[in-house]
């Protein structure tokens, strides 16, 4: 259950506002006013609970669960036990995430700039956003209405922030022009210069990086992770992408939108990934490759060519998720092979 040391929840909600939230239908028992205080896993939860049901796994876990109500699939209503109130829904998952945030809204921050930040006074600070201590707003700086920028945060000359955003503890942005609704979590780098020199017999002469980064609406950075500026073309990441945490993405890549982008992979410079592209943990792409819309990198693959749109990789150097699945059942057979010879 959520700790309340951390999280508030807020006012119970009947089963037709929960149904309204996430676009489903009431089916069960407890009728449609029957009341649920807070959301918890199935295995746990009580009669005023919500719980969700979307991977087979858990089915069981449902057939058995004391949960008040539960949001799941058509295909799945028979299976639910007596008394549990349903949610029935073609996208249990999505429509348990809308309902638990309206059980767990992001808290609203403080407006004001708190006496221990240093905000220039050229920079412009919009109606309703808070500053907390030991952040910095440099000169030209523009921050929109209702956002957040929290301790020891750094934003540079000159960046531009659109409304709602949430800027993490100690990340800073340089360079950046950046969208509304944006989530930076703890420790992101934006716009520092990208990996760029030319080398010579006296050594390796560094280029100035003369692009930005582009940030669009409700993209989401995890902690720790670094996004270089353009070279002179831009840095470009579309908007509703989800970043996780220890990214690494070169100067000039562009990423369109709604990529999913896993912890650890790293996106060397000018390479492009279109619109709803997936890559898995610890994914490496090459330089100045494009990845087609909709492809999906399985994790710890290593890209070095263009991928087209739809496809399924995986493996180092990558190739399709069949032509590799194919290599692996070789390679097992080999070596049981050789197992056998060997006694």
């Amino acid at each position: 259950m959520p700790d309340p040391r951390f999280f508030s929840v807020s006012a119970p909600k009947t089963l037709n506002e929960l149904a309204a939230i996430g676009d489903a239908a009431v089916a069960g028992d407890g009728g449609p006013e029957r009341l649920i205080r807070d959301v918890a896993p199935l295995d746990v939860a009580g009669p005023d609970d919500l719980g969700f049901v979307d991977n087979p796994r858990y089915v069981e876990a449902f057939r058995r669960s004391r949960a008040g109500a539960c949001v799941v699939h058509p295909d799945r209503v028979g299976l639910a036990p007596a008394g549990m109130g349903l949610l029935v829904t073609a996208t249990p998952y999505l429509a348990y995430a809308r309902m638990a945030r309206a059980f767990y809204p992001e808290e609203a921050a403080a407006s004001g700039v708190d006496d221990r930040a240093i905000v220039h006074p050229s920079a412009s600070i919009g109606e309703g956003t808070g500053i907390a201590a030991g952040a910095v707003v440099g000169p030209r700086a523009e921050i929109g209405r209702r956002c957040v920028v929290a301790p020891n945060a750094v934003i540079g000359p000159g960046v531009v922030i659109g409304d709602d955003c949430r800027i993490g503890p100690s990340s800073s942005v340089y360079f950046c022009l950046m969208g509304n609704r944006v989530r930076l979590y703890a420790g992101v780098r934006i716009g520092d210069p990208g990996f760029g020199f030319a080398s010579g017999p006296a050594g390796h002469e560094t280029v100035p990086q003369l692009g930005r980064v582009i940030v669009g609406d409700d993209t989401e950075i995890g902690s720790n992770t670094t996004i270089d500026r353009g070279a002179g073309p831009d840095t470009v990441i579309g908007a509703g992408c989800r970043i996780d945490n220890l990214v690494q993405i070169g100067h000039n890549v562009r990423l369109g939108r709604g990529c999913i982008i896993v912890s650890q992979t790293g996106i060397s410079g000018s390479s492009v990934l279109e619109d709803f592209v997936v890559t898995g943990g610890q994914v490496g792409v090459a330089g100045h490759l494009t990845i087609g819309k909709g492809a999906r990198i399985g994790a710890q693959a290593g890209v070095m060519r263009n991928i087209p749109a739809g496809a399924r990789m995986g493996g180092s150097p990558a190739v399709t998720a069949r032509q590799f699945m194919r290599q692996v059942a070789i390679l097992n057979q080999l070596a049981r092979k050789k197992a056998d010879r060997d006694g």
